[in-house]
């Protein structure tokens, strides 16, 4: 599953870099006497290499990249949902609970909408005050476009369908990603035993 998932992700990233290209090789031409530091060039695979634009429940603007740095867990939820989804938020509370406070200086739990179009961040931000999920700046909301939304999702290898006007049908995989933006663990499933997620976050994030 992993070595499919890395395939999926150099694909996906991949086609987005390629479609930018056209648009900026006038910039980069300009710009190509400027040499780039080695420490900011990102690993092939990095989630850091996608272009998109997210918003948080503070209402601030960035990008995937301002994440660089942090061990990053991440799950994709919706905030009206009633079954599948305040599991994952309990998953991710009670991985969170289990990091060593000294390791967790060095992670951010991000959780990210499915339904863009109802998870305002308005919305993003009462519902983590709602989840006790606002006392810290490592727990962040995001909301992006639906196009950035999947292709996201798409990357995770994460599959989610409108069933309703309300509700969805989602995957329930909880993804772990290293300073670099590199996937290296993830947890599928919902009540799972997350040893091995609260593990790999805990290597990640040692000193």
């Amino acid at each position: 599953m992993k070595t499919l998932i890395k395939t999926v992700m150099l694909l996906i990233i991949s086609v987005v870099l390629y479609a930018c290209t056209s648009e900026n090789d006038q910039i980069v031409s300009q710009k190509e006497e400027i040499s780039v530091p080695k420490d900011t060039v990102l690993p092939e695979l990095s989630i850091y290499n996608l272009p998109s634009k997210w918003t948080t429940q503070e209402g601030e603007d960035i990008e995937l990249k301002d994440l660089r740095g942090d061990v990053v867990v991440v799950v994709m939820i919706y905030t009206t949902c009633r079954a599948a989804c305040p599991r994952l938020v309990a998953d991710m509370r009670n991985i969170h609970k289990s990091v060593p406070a000294e390791n967790n200086k060095k992670v951010k739990y991000v959780l990210v909408s499915i339904d863009p179009e109802t998870d305002t961040p308005e919305r993003l931000k009462e519902f983590s005050i709602e989840n006790q999920m606002d006392d810290t700046d490592q727990w962040i909301f995001l909301r992006g476009t639906e196009s950035d939304t999947r292709e996201f999702a798409a990357v995770l290898a994460v599959s989610y369908k409108a069933i309703s006007p309300i509700d969805f049908s989602h995957s329930n995989i909880i993804s772990v990603f290293d300073e670099d933006g590199v996937l290296v663990h993830q947890k599928e499933g919902l009540g799972v035993a997350s040893k091995e997620t609260v593990d790999a976050i805990i290597k990640l994030s040692g000193t």
